[in-house]
């Protein structure tokens, strides 16, 4: 991922003006304008407490439905049906949103490293890199922590044995 913009002018505004219709925050695939838009309500609505409260009241009802039921295995297939399908469908709701803001995530932490003066910009593109290519800098980056806080205790300590100037009253 390479961010390559016109001279004064940012990466979005760049975007935009090649392509208004993203712009406006819409897709040229309607199915897909649908979906992000169908996904982000899902997502949001189930993190709310009302969900919870949803799900426990029907918990509750199938719970008190058993002695009618009798137990059944159908009156346990019921449950268990609806979990399973409730499941599979959030997996894939809650994997898009978390892609979503990952990818959000990954360009705000690359404009603020490409920002930064003596910052390497090669790591603002880190979530590009192979499993093996991101253990090693993961690698070199503990080394260089490691060495900065040790070069920082010194420092520290340094300034805890120099002797203080007595004030003179």
């Amino acid at each position: 991922m390479t961010i390559a913009t016109k001279a004064g002018q940012e990466p979005h505004q760049e975007h935009t003006a090649k392509n208004p219709k993203k712009a406006r925050g819409t897709n040229e695939n309607g199915v897909s304008h649908w979906f992000e838009r169908f996904a982000r309500a899902a997502a949001h609505m189930a993190g709310k407490p009302a969900a919870f409260f949803g799900a426990v009241i029907i918990v509750v009802v199938w719970l008190v439905t058993g002695p009618v039921f009798g137990f059944s295995d159908t009156w346990q297939l019921v449950i268990n049906t609806g979990t399973t399908i409730i499941t599979f469908l959030m997996v894939f709701l809650l994997q898009h949103s978390q892609n979503r803001d990952t990818m959000a995530l990954q360009v705000k932490l690359a404009e603020l490293i490409i920002a930064v003066e003596k910052a390497h910009n090669t790591v603002a593109t880190a979530e590009d890199l192979s499993e093996e290519e991101l253990e090693r800098l993961h690698r070199h980056y503990t080394q260089r922590a490691r060495e900065t806080l040790d070069r920082l205790e010194e420092r520290r300590s340094n300034v805890a044995r120099r002797p203080r100037a007595r004030s003179s009253a």
